[in-house]
């Protein structure tokens, strides 16, 4: 009988030395009786000064106030390993808190780990509101234009602000763009002495001072003529800000399909244009990431005031021509070329640059690009599509059908 082969024996756990207990409001009073104990037998106390505030009862141990820049107490922290450190957070630290920063330092075994409710929950407590059926939203050191692909008929978005003019600033928005009959609540320092609730609507906003601890619920009502950002991709042409230079809707609905968005994943959008492509891929994921390549200073700042407008300020913008643009940036999962197809050396950049299994999506309108994407698919093999689209218009006193310019679409993975 054959031996078994030894197993190798799991590694032992290791010591837990960094606790982040999550506080809110109501200080020392709403800590458990173990949140308590981490707080106290804690040689070294990192936290906000409003967190040390809170429990200074507590604290016997070294207070050390955040540093500035934040990155520097993370550093801090892991340069005490082993020795029994405590971190305050507010509310839920895995919550767009300081707990989901530190774990990509620490390993889950070296924590413990006690959080409190969030701002959220105890928002969502206050208006009976079932977290699931809302949108939460971080605003806090963040764009307020993130809010825009929200904007729904009917939706209910709990957005946590930055400060005590942020209630206003968001009624502002949602009254210039369309949504001024939204309700707005605004909930001030949730779980504290100093709690308050107020409602109001977005163009009726009448708030006066608010709280710096505050969220803000909406629900979102439209006026006519609002600015609903669909789900779908192929999003109307007018939404944008464009020279003509633009994908048009149908024939970007099927390029987004032939690029295949997955979770995490960057695109290059060279020749970007109004950005349409790039806008609209960040937009099905908070997840996607995007680059825009675009030559011409105007349109370059047109996608900027676009990516503002369509609720993705993080789109990352190179003025530049291609392929000498490309260089240094990160590597893609997939790449989409509207124009300038035709260049042999910006073909071979981009075919070089995506990462194995990456996807190419190359439109061409001209016959120059049309005979060059043949030549590659002869070459590489991958789908030609021609994409054609009529829309009706008028003739005379009648009307028929008017063709835009066929769209010839080569689709490439690489292996």
């Amino acid at each position: 009988m054959a031996r078994p082969e030894p197993v190798m024996p799991l590694p032992g756990p290791r010591q837990r030395w960094l606790s982040i207990v999550g506080i809110g409001e109501d200080g020392v009073e709403g800590l458990s009786p173990i949140a308590c104990g981490l707080v106290s037998q804690a040689e070294i106390v990192f936290g906000g000064e409003r967190h040390l505030r809170l429990a200074a009862a507590l604290i016997k141990g070294q207070k050390r106030p955040w540093p500035s820049p934040f990155a520097q107490g993370i550093e801090e922290i892991l340069a005490l390993r082993g020795r029994e450190v405590c971190v305050l957070a507010s509310g839920d630290p895995f919550f767009y808190g300081v707990g989901s920063v530190l774990a990509r330092h620490v390993e889950p075994d070296e924590t413990l780990v006690m959080p409190a409710p969030s701002a959220f929950s105890l928002a969502a407590a206050r208006l009976g509101w079932a977290l699931p059926d809302t949108v939460l939203l971080s605003l806090h050191g963040r764009e307020i234009d993130r809010i825009r692909p929200h904007l729904h008929p009917g939706a209910n978005i709990l957005a946590l602000t930055s400060d005590g003019d942020g209630p206003q600033a968001l009624a502002q928005l949602l009254a210039e763009i369309g949504f001024g009959a939204s309700r707005l609540t605004a909930l001030e320092a949730l779980g504290g002495e100093s709690e308050r609730t107020r409602m109001t609507t977005a163009a009726s906003y009448d708030l006066g001072e608010v709280a710096a601890l505050n969220i803000c619920a909406i629900e979102v009502a439209a006026d006519k003529g609002a600015r609903v950002l669909a789900f779908t991709p192929g999003l109307a042409d007018d939404l944008f800000e464009h020279d003509g230079q633009i994908t048009k809707r149908e024939i970007r609905a099927v390029t987004l399909s032939s690029l295949g968005s997955r979770r995490g994943e960057l695109l290059w959008d060279i020749g970007a244009g109004s950005g349409s492509v790039s806008i609209e891929w960040m937009l099905a994921d908070p997840s996607l990431r995007a680059i825009a390549i675009e030559a011409r200073p105007d349109r370059a700042g047109r996608i900027t005031r676009n990516a503002a407008a369509f609720g993705v300020p993080g789109l990352d913008i190179v003025e530049g021509e291609a392929p000498a643009a490309l260089a240094g940036l990160a590597q893609p999962d997939a790449i989409f070329i509207g124009g300038g197809a035709s260049d042999d050396g910006l073909l071979d950049a981009a075919i070089e640059a995506l990462k194995p299994g990456g996807r190419l999506v190359v439109n061409a309108v001209t016959l120059e690009t049309e005979a060059a994407l043949l030549a590659r698919h002869a070459a590489l093999g991958g789908e030609l599509t021609r994409l054609a689209v009529s829309r009706a218009d008028a003739v005379g006193g009648k009307t028929g059908w008017r063709a835009a310019m066929p769209v010839t679409q080569w689709v490439w993975v690489k292996p």
